[in-house]
């Protein structure tokens, strides 16, 4: 046999309104304003952070801004030399204009497998600036990995 409080509750049973202790104030103490103001009056310790701390997080902040410049200059310039070879469709055919649409479409295809390799690099660099080695020897090993596996391209 199971005991009274065992066991999931019966079904259909009414709810039941517990009374709330206290009811809330309609309003504030008249010492809370006092207290408040008195807040204002003590000076303020400690920074929110501090200046080295501001320093490093400003050069952070700026090497982010470099990284995605460089990113979004190598996209504009990829995307400028594929619409150029787009324009020079136009022309009329010649050996000339065949040659540059070429180079051009396949400087713009360089131009996209460099840019996060360039990416990387300066990721690795700046970490570095910062002292985050182990961040560093990742970024290292990852660009020697994909030096050795585009050294082995061309070897094949």
């Amino acid at each position: 046999m199971r005991g009274a409080e065992a066991g999931p509750p019966a079904r259909n049973a009414q709810a039941v309104a517990l009374p709330v202790p206290e009811p809330f104030p309609e309003a504030l103490p008249e010492a809370l304003p006092e207290a408040l103001d008195s807040l204002h009056d003590e000076p303020v310790t400690e920074p929110d952070a501090r200046p080295h701390a501001r320093r490093w997080a400003a050069r952070a902040s700026r090497g982010e801004r470099w990284i995605a410049r460089m990113l979004r200059t190598g996209a504009v310039m990829s995307g400028g030399m594929f619409v150029a070879s787009l324009a020079l469709e136009l022309l009329p055919r010649d050996e000339s204009v065949h040659v540059a649409i070429d180079l051009l479409r396949k400087g713009a295809a360089s131009m996209l497998l460099v840019t996060p390799v360039a990416r990387l690099a300066m990721a690795g660099t700046l970490l570095g600036l910062r002292g985050e080695w182990r961040y560093t020897a990742i970024a290292a090993g990852v660009l020697g990995l994909l030096a050795l596996a585009v050294g082995a391209g061309f070897q094949a």
